[in-house]
């Protein structure tokens, strides 16, 4: 049960969207209230998104009472927007383990809910699967409403787009609600970044238009009856020239009927146009404003900030923060590219609507004309960098891990087949927490190992993670990746200035003859102590930090060859394609038939949510979980290897 300790009127007694369209119209504003509350205190006390919520609470409220859910389906874009929807479908006294170890998922999870009509942790993917839904209950000759809910940074995408056009060409009955928060980028800098938001604003306030405005309704306003019949008829002619410089223009073009922009925070206002348009045929697109944050003063003034918190304070919106807490990698990446851009004059940064979350900010607040946000673009992202290289500049491009998976073609076809000096800079590779499975890094260095004549690197700490970006930078062959895990450094002793690495080079951090324990990136610390671990049981393990995906150091490996006959690999990768299947691959090369070989890595399945601490020791990636997989992998092959007594 939920621990909060309010009262609620209403709240108390709604589980699921049934219950809340028992009540009337006029409660709907105290039942927006009452959510509201209830989010902010829940999220105090748990962290999980935060601002985005806050901003539809009406909205949702609107459309459960407005449509028949579940029968009607309502598909969410993004779904850190949907705790509202959560809380109002049967999930309210769970809310408190949101993000936890087998909690709710801070995203929309259909196996969590039957209103959770289609999983949503990444962005531009609603109106797709709206229009899919649509069309298979057409097919199935049935009658229920199909609404895509999104916001105004996934119309940065260009799938919605592409989503858009082909509804307006197949007709289907659809509805898309577009929240639009003026929030299209992760950015505590610059987070409005549609340039359609700047065309209509400037169109509409632009002082001519106003000057006119302000001359026509002073002069109606000395004649009377006449003036208020003429003020009329200039407010239907202003009506007018709005649905040519307003979105109206652009998603009528699309096929759709456009309704808006209405105040996306007036509940009884929401209600009648939803109730007006449910029953009309052919795309409908319904435009609402919002404001990220609404009713909780904090996360109105820092909406960036406050997009996602762990724990807070009520009244002042403040997550309490360790005194030795140590760097993010996120922060150290960020600092190494500034001192990297004062070098090298050709060096830019390019992100695609997450500039807080890889830590490009820094490079915005310093250098601003060397930075590049460019919406929820990934594949343009990927591509807008290709075509700077061509010209001698070197784009460091930097994308979370499981979005850049949006723009795998780009990659291919656009950077490695041309041979151009894109460097990648994934942040949030391996197992990320909270966020789980549409965000883990799971599959990066298997998805870019396979691309011919790509690099791929992983640092063990900050100090290889600032000496691998430089390296990139300095690398003139064709694209170079490196993958870094969320979360803080090591807090090791970072030297001044950088070292370029040899391409393809690992290194041995420890000793040992009876197994080695071949690991990249952030797992490498974890083998080393695991190999303390085994050395208090006599066992003397050989920890190599391989540091390079691809190319596999196959010089390293015939020589470790010549004295250990045992090698387990350890990645937070899949298993499939990833770090050790390069391995065998460099031992089949090599044509060494007299040693046995152990892949541990992420299974072949989704890894749920949780804390990082819980998932890697769930899966045996700690230190005491790769300590016991050498243990039986050698034990194994120590009775494999002695002949067994049977009794007849």
């Amino acid at each position: 049960m939920n621990d909060s300790h309010f009262n609620f009127e209403f709240l108390d007694k709604i589980d699921y969207p049934e219950d809340l369209r028992k009540l009337g119209l006029k409660d709907l504003r105290t039942v927006c209230a009452e959510v509201r509350e209830f989010l902010i205190d829940t999220l105090s006390k748990t962290g999980g998104h935060f601002g985005a919520g806050l901003g539809t609470v009406e909205l949702t409220v609107a459309l459960h009472y407005a449509f028949l859910t579940p029968r009607d389906k309502l598909i969410w874009d993004t779904g850190h927007q949907a705790y509202p929807h959560k809380i109002l479908t049967g999930r309210k006294n769970r809310m408190n383990t949101i993000r936890q170890l087998n909690g709710l998922s801070g995203f929309l999870k259909r196996t969590e809910s039957e209103y959770d009509v289609f999983g949503a942790g990444h962005a531009s993917t609603a109106i797709s699967a709206a229009l899919g839904i649509a069309t298979a209950r057409d097919f199935n000759g049935e009658d229920y409403k199909v609404v895509a809910i999104v916001g105004d940074g996934s119309l940065t995408g260009g799938m919605a787009y592409e989503a858009m056009n082909n509804a307006g060409l197949l007709k289907k009955d659809l509805i898309v609600v577009l929240n639009d928060n003026e929030m299209v980028s992760l950015s505590s800098v610059r987070p409005t970044l549609w340039s359609l938001h700047s065309y209509f604003s400037e169109a509409l306030t632009h002082p001519s238009y106003n000057k006119f405005k302000t001359n026509v309704w002073e002069l109606t306003g000395k004649l009377d009856v006449f003036g208020d019949r003429l003020r009329s008829v200039a407010q239907k002619v202003e009506r007018g020239v709005k649905a040519i410089v307003t979105p109206g223009m652009l998603f009528e073009a699309l096929g759709f009927r456009y309704f808006g922009p209405f105040n996306g925070h007036n509940v009884f206002k929401l209600v009648e146009i939803f109730q007006h348009v449910r029953d009309l045929k052919g795309p409908i697109l319904i435009h609402v404003r919002t404001m990220k944050g609404k009713g909780y003063a904090p996360a109105e003034k820092e909406a960036t900030r406050l997009h996602g918190v762990t724990p807070f304070d009520k009244i002042t919106g403040i997550s309490p923060k360790k005194s030795d807490e140590l760097p993010a990698y996120t922060k150290v990446f960020g600092e190494a590219l500034v001192e990297i851009c004062r070098q090298n004059p050709k060096v830019v940064g390019i992100t695609a609507a997450m500039p807080d979350g890889t830590g490009l900010t820094l490079l915005h607040t310093e250098m601003p004309e060397r930075f590049f946000d460019v919406g929820i673009a990934e594949q343009h992202a990927v591509t807008f960098a290709a075509g700077m290289a061509t010209e001698g500049y070197v784009p460091v491009t930097a994308i979370y891990s499981t979005f850049l998976q949006r723009a795998f073609d780009q990659v291919v076809h656009d950077c490695a087949i041309q041979k151009l000096h894109v460097v990648f800079v994934l942040d949030r590779g391996g197992l990320v927490g909270g966020d789980g499975p549409t965000h883990h890094g799971a599959l990066d260095l298997s998805y870019l190992r396979c691309v011919q004549g790509m690099v791929v690197m992983a640092p063990k700490d900050e100090q290889e993670l600032r000496d691998m970006l430089y390296t990139a930078v300095e690398y003139k062959d064709g694209p170079i990746a490196l993958r870094y895990p969320r979360g803080n450094s090591l807090g090791v002793d970072v030297r001044p200035g950088f070292r370029k690495l040899e391409i393809g080079r690992g290194v041995t951090l420890r000793g040992g003859k009876n197994v080695a324990v071949l690991a990249v990136g952030n797992v490498v610390p974890y083998a080393l102590e695991a190999a303390e671990i085994l050395a208090a049981e006599g066992i003397e393990a050989e920890v190599v930090n391989m540091r390079f995906v691809k190319p596999i150091d196959d010089e390293l490996i015939r020589l470790l060859a010549l004295r250990i006959d045992a090698i387990v690999t350890v990645e937070d990768n899949v298993i499939q394609g990833g770090f050790g299947s390069g391995i065998l691959e460099s031992i089949s090369k090599l044509g060494l038939s007299n040693i046995a070989v152990k892949l541990h890595g992420l299974p072949d399945d989704f890894v749920d949510h949780g804390t990082p601490n819980e998932l890697y020791r769930m899966l045996k990636l700690d230190a005491e979980g790769i300590a016991d997989v050498v243990r039986e992998f050698l034990l194994s092959r120590r009775n494999a290897a002695t002949p067994q007594l049977t009794s007849s």
